[in-house]
């Protein structure tokens, strides 16, 4: 399945996505995008998912491990760059297919934060593999 075009403002937000890290790097590169990749491998619980997006998404030492946190990480320019984000979160159907009302919570939040940066034209985009 081909990438979207990264600098189409309208079309971020969250997508199912298979693309590679490689692929999603490269192309974040190339729109001039902060790239991060979380991995939920070891996943198990909400702790373990947060601790996968604080280590994934390079979380400052002050975030509190709680979705209030996690949603004011992700519409601050000092975390997620000024001029856009791509995330890759990788092996997601495990967690969510175990925790689903908490999978459910984060879809919000990284949809709100779309729509948050797309207010202020910035692209933010999250691929689930």
């Amino acid at each position: 399945m081909k990438l979207p075009d990264l600098t189409d403002l309208e079309a971020a937000g969250v997508h199912e996505h298979a693309a590679t890290s490689d692929a999603l790097s490269g192309a974040a590169a190339t729109a001039r995008l902060k790239y991060f990749a979380v991995d939920l491998t070891h996943a198990e619980s909400k702790h373990a998912l947060l601790d996968a997006l604080a280590r994934g998404l390079a979380l400052p030492a002050h975030f509190g491990h709680n979705w209030d946190a996690l949603a004011d990480c992700l519409e601050d320019d000092d975390v997620m760059g000024k001029h856009g984000a791509v995330v890759r979160v990788a092996h997601a159907a495990p967690f969510r297919k175990a925790h689903s009302a908490d999978w459910t919570t984060l879809e919000e939040i990284l949809n709100e934060a779309a729509e948050f940066w797309k207010e202020r034209h910035v692209p933010f985009w999250v691929f689930v593999a």
